[in-house]
């Protein structure tokens, strides 16, 4: 059994002591990508429809996840109980590096996920933490987390993965503008994807494969309205941006504004 309820597991000091830190909160982004994410100082935490990503303080600790294939996913109620855990690992999750750097785990059992979002949606804390000892690599306050996995499970619907269906831009928005060289700009992120290139960029008519980076910004505070950086193999770089009824794309020097 991977999925576990705890009771009465008390954690260290150490543990307590950290989670009394200050914590951003919780945030829900719709179109085109769906996801509810947390940024905790240099962390990041985000779940998205059926996965989380998880960048975490060190590029060390992402190579450990990675090479250990297993994260120990843990649900506190106070900052110090245990109340239950996730052990995500080779048998019931795919764990690999993306963008680079956060950790990706995939779960291949809906139920699985359902499981860990129910828990992260009525306790405290999050620690996320060495699958095979007491280290923690991260911890976040799920202070918010409730109305934003809500959200999240209300734009996703029918799970992706059981469709094959790709997650399109919102309402197939086409991004509009350029210098001397006009341009319309699609892109597509896809449920599925087999290899690091998960998303298709079409310029005038030509496609091309992409990555994604949701954590673009690094440490910098990410701007207004940004939604996730498309990154060409060719090398180019698109910004996509959405805030309230406003889409934009930023690639290169200029701005392409929502045409369609």
């Amino acid at each position: 059994m991977f999925r576990r309820g705890v009771a009465g597991a008390t954690l260290s000091v150490a543990l307590l002591a950290v989670c009394s830190s200050a914590f951003a909160g919780w945030r829900f982004n719709g179109l085109p990508l769906v996801n509810a994410f947390i940024q905790t100082g240099n962390m990041t935490l985000e779940l998205q429809c059926d996965r989380i990503r998880f960048a975490p303080a060190g590029y060390d600790d992402s190579q450990d996840i990675g090479r250990k294939q297993g994260l120990s996913i843990r649900f506190m109620k106070d900052g110090a109980t245990e109340t239950g855990a996730f052990q995500a690992g080779g048998d019931n999750a795919d764990i690999r590096i993306v963008d680079n750097y956060p950790v990706e785990v995939t779960f291949r059992d809906s139920k699985d996920y359902d499981f860990v979002l129910d828990q992260i949606g009525k306790n405290a804390v999050l620690n996320l933490a060495m699958i095979d000892r007491d280290v923690t690599y991260g911890i976040f306050d799920l202070q918010g987390s409730a109305a934003a996995i809500k959200a999240l499970r209300a734009a996703c619907g029918p799970r992706a993965e059981s469709t094959g269906a790709r997650v399109e831009a919102p309402e197939g928005v086409v991004y509009c503008g350029g210098g001397a060289i006009k341009r319309q700009i699609e892109f597509t992120i896809l449920a599925k994807p087999m290899d690091k290139w998960d998303a298709r960029v079409t310029i005038n008519g030509e496609t091309m494969r992409a990555m994604t980076a949701y954590s673009y910004f690094g440490k910098s505070r990410q701007p207004r309205g940004f939604v996730v950086a498309l990154l060409g193999e060719d090398r180019s770089e698109f910004l996509v941006f959405k805030d309230g009824g406003e889409d934009w794309l930023e690639f290169g020097d200029y701005t392409y504004r929502k045409c369609n």
